[in-house]
This record gives C-alpha cells, structure tokens and sequence, in this order.
C-alpha cells in the first residue's frame, strides 16, 4: 500500500491542471483586434479592390464601412477581412417605423456579404431628432437578421455613439449616461443579445479643447508614468484613452450593464488642418493607439478593439477643414506613418 496516495484527488489535481492549461492557451489565443475605417468622401480615392489590397498587404483584418457600398462589400467579399458595416443615420427612422424595410435592406446590403459582416451598427452618434427610433430600429434589424438563417447569430446588432453622451467624466469612475431615455433602452438590448457598445474617442479634441489642462504627453501615450488617479476606486491613469473610455464603462455598470464590451469604433489624431495637428503627433498617437489595444484599461484589462479613423483624407468630407485630414495611408498605398502595428 503506498501511503498518502489518493486516487480522487489525483484526479481532481488532473482536471485542474487541464483547465489551468486550456485558460492559459484561451488567453495566449486572445489578441488585440485593429481594424481602419474606410470613407468616401474625396475625389482621389484608390478603387476598392485597390484598398481591399492595402487592407491585406499590411495585415488589417477589419473594416469599417459607413453605409453599404456594394463595391466595397463585392471586394472584400472572400478577402477574410471582417466588416463593420453602419446602417445610416437617415435609414433610423424608417427601419424603426417599418420593419419591412429593414429586412428588405438586409436582403439586399447583408445575407449576401454574411459572411464578411461580424456588426451592424444603427446608426453613427445618430441627431437628435431620431434618436428616439434608434432602440427600435435594431430590433427590427435583429428581427430581420433572424429572418435570414439565423444571421444574427454571427452579426452583432449595436449602434455607435460619441463622448457627448458622457457625462461627468472625470474622474471615470463618475461617468454616467447623458440621456437615459435614449440610452437605457440601447444598454438593454445590448446586454441581452450580447453585443459590444460602440463608441467614438478622441483624445485629440479632449487635448485642444482643454485650454491647456490636459497635457500633450497624456493625450498622445508618451507619458512616462500615471498622470492622474481615480480618487474612487485608486485605479491610476497614464493616457486621456483610457480615462473616456472607462467613463463609458463606468456609465454602464450603473446601468448594471458592466458586462457589456465597448469597441472603439472611431479613434485618430489628425495630421494637418487644425490646432495641434500634424503627421508628428498623428504618427505618434497612431502607434501609440495600436499598440496600447491589447493591454486594454484599468478598469478592464486584457485585449480590445479598436479602429483606427481613418484609411484615408477625404478632401471632400464636409465640416471643419481638421476633418479631412486624419488618413493614415496616402492615396498610392504607402504608409503616413511608420511603425503601426496593426496586429498588436
């Protein structure tokens, strides 16, 4: 008899180590997602097999599309690169008001892509005069997904919104919706059909319009240590980043949706046409966006994602002159900026 040897906890010590290792193998498999938005507002623009093959070449594996351009969609259709295709804003109303109308626009804009779709957000930071249709419209898109082999359960129904919808901000801990009308019912359908809240940051017009409180170094990620703690939970701040965006998940969990992920849907520094504008700092914040997604932010560590705004400059896009001038490769291919790493 051989003393002190348990054969139950032998096994019990068996399965444990299984386990240990299968979560240590499912977070080594976890990476950090970069994707680039691709507009069309300029007169320059390469062709989209062109930008398809861009995307490619560079190892950009998501895309942001911001209504659905069949050409667009045909060309990377097959190319593996997934889609975040928008439902525009002037298509809110109607979808909510007519749900035949939204499965006639998935028939035609998704069931044939499906398989390069993975979101579908309704709506980008939507006007006021329709927010009110917003929650309504994805139902009725998600009931439409439905409606065509069960899509929905590989395209993600969301909308997208900006930092305006923050309020107290600072520090992120006091983060909270602006407007629960129009928030609570989108929380709600997120966190039920377990699809990530999309959300624009800038750390660029944080920066600008701060009158000088915030500083270069925090907004572009060069801050050689904390600039800021949280005074309510102790949780330290190096980046403006990551401070918006855990006022977002902080205005979430008091909506007792602190499950429910936030995807970066637009980020970027723009490289002329503004205060503070410029190719140095834009390729400073690029890189430094990039690789800063796969440590994720104090209040939720590990691996996000994050697209990048934007493929191109559209010298046709309207608003301030800054607008147009955010493009990260130039129109023949070539990188801006050296040293993005797209796959972090």
């Amino acid at each position: 008899m051989v003393i002190g040897y348990n054969r139950d906890a032998k096994a019990n010590y068996n399965v444990a180590l299984l386990l240990v290792t299968l979560i240590m193998f499912s977070l080594k498999s976890t990476k950090a997602q970069i994707g680039v938005t691709y507009g069309s507002d300029g007169n320059n623009l390469p062709s989209p097999q062109d930008v398809v093959n861009i995307y490619k070449s560079n190892g950009i594996g998501r895309m942001r599309l911001y209504y659905p351009d069949p050409a667009k969609l045909q060309a990377a259709q097959g190319s593996g690169i997934k889609i975040f295709l928008d439902v525009p804003n002037d298509q809110v109303q109607n979808f909510a008001q007519n749900p035949q109308q939204a499965v006639q626009w998935v028939q035609q804009n998704v069931a044939p892509f499906a398989s390069s779709i993975n979101y579908l957000a309704v709506g980008n930071e939507v006007p006021q005069e329709v927010r009110q249709f917003v929650g309504p419209a994805m139902t009725n898109v998600l009931n439409s997904l439905n409606s065509f082999n069960s899509l929905a359960d590989q395209i993600k129904v969301t909308t997208t919104i900006g930092m305006s919808e923050i309020k107290n901000a600072y520090p992120p801990s006091a983060g909270e919706f602006a407007d629960l009308p129009f928030m609570d019912p989108i929380v709600n359908f997120l966190e039920q059909n377990g699809s990530p809240l999309m959300l624009n940051v800038y750390p660029y017009f944080t920066y600008v319009q701060s009158q000088g409180q915030v500083s270069q170094d925090y907004a572009l990620f060069t801050s050689p240590g904390p600039v800021t703690t949280d005074p309510n939970n102790g949780r330290q701040y190096q980046n403006v980043y990551d401070a918006l965006v855990d006022s977002a998940h902080a205005a979430l969990a008091k909506r007792g949706a602190g499950n429910v992920p936030i995807v970066t849907s637009e980020t970027g520094w723009p490289n002329s046409g503004g205060d503070s504008a410029g190719p140095g700092l834009a390729g400073t914040y690029y890189r430094g966006v990039a690789h800063h997604a796969k440590y994720g932010t104090p209040l939720k560590p590990g691996p996000t994602e994050v697209y990048l705004f934007a493929m191109f400059d559209e010298n046709q896009k309207p608003g301030d002159a800054v607008e147009q001038h955010f493009g990260i490769f130039n129109t023949d291919g070539t990188p801006k900026y050296d040293g993005i790493n797209f796959n972090p």
